[in-house]
């Protein structure tokens, strides 16, 4: 069966970025400044995670003063979910998780001008029994001096997603009848609309206790080539299938061998 891949990595399919650059925690023209006030806390962006599985989210481009050696940034995971990563590879800084997994934390480890350019990837684990559409709260990010004196905060918003459903049926390269039924996998609950190339909906159904769903298409497809995709859809959130190739209507047939008949 040939279905189009997916080339993005598991852990990367739910990536958010933390764009637009830190808003610094107060004045901090002096080295030990006052610490953020309640009006200075900012949602830096989004990321959509589905149940069981991880995403990173990533803080980037501090706009504030510079910070030297000593200096962090920490995430402390939303409700619900875990760190479980700080995989930035870049030179300078030292990144670290918390044993129970409620944050973690880059280092700066050289001077320079820390924290101005790159991004700092923080990996966070939903739950597999985490509600789609849901959002967890309590995400803060924190960028401190060597002091531990706070200079930048902000947050990500984490929604839980939809695992991808599973387009089974029909099978791919073999010639359809003109309303194939379709078939596949979703989160229980789902509700599963199947799509051809144009766009257009072929039929629906909603995933049962067990994941299952199947439907038929309630007009004829066009004889020919044509892809089918199906999209879930719960609570607000989505998630699409791999596409797969089809093809409607019977093969030309091939001519009949002519069979020579011996003269009398």
């Amino acid at each position: 069966m040939n279905r189009s891949s997916k080339t993005a990595a598991a852990v990367l399919t739910a990536a958010g970025l933390l764009a637009g650059g830190w808003l610094p925690a107060g004045a901090a023209s002096a080295a030990d400044g006052p610490g953020p006030s309640a009006g200075d806390q900012v949602l830096w962006g989004a990321v959509t995670i589905p149940p069981g599985q991880d995403g990173i989210v990533e803080a980037a481009e501090l706009s504030g003063p510079a910070l030297g050696p000593g200096s962090t940034l920490t995430l402390s995971a939303p409700d619900g979910a875990r760190v479980t990563g700080a995989p930035l590879s870049a030179a300078g800084y030292r990144g670290a998780v918390a044993a129970d997994g409620r944050s973690a934390a880059y280092t700066a480890t050289s001077a320079g001008q820390l924290w101005r350019t790159g991004s700092f990837p923080f990996v966070l684990a939903v739950p597999a029994d985490a509600e789609p559409g849901a959002r967890l709260n309590g995400c803060v990010l924190r960028l401190a001096d060597a002091r531990g004196v706070a200079r930048a905060t902000g947050g990500c918003q984490v929604t839980v997603g939809l695992p991808t459903p599973v387009l089974s049926r029909p099978e791919s390269g073999v010639p359809l009848g003109a309303r194939p039924a379709t078939a596949g996998t979703a989160h229980p609950g789902a509700r599963v609309t199947v799509s051809d190339q144009d766009g257009n909906e072929v039929c629906t159904d909603t995933a049962g206790p067990d994941g299952l769903w199947s439907c038929a298409p309630a007009r004829d497809l066009p004889d020919g080539s044509n892809r089918l995709q199906a999209k879930a859809t719960l609570n607000g959130v989505s998630a699409t299938s791999e596409q797969i190739q089809i093809s409607v209507g019977s093969p030309t047939p091939e001519s009949a061998p002519v069979l020579a008949v011996p003269p009398r």
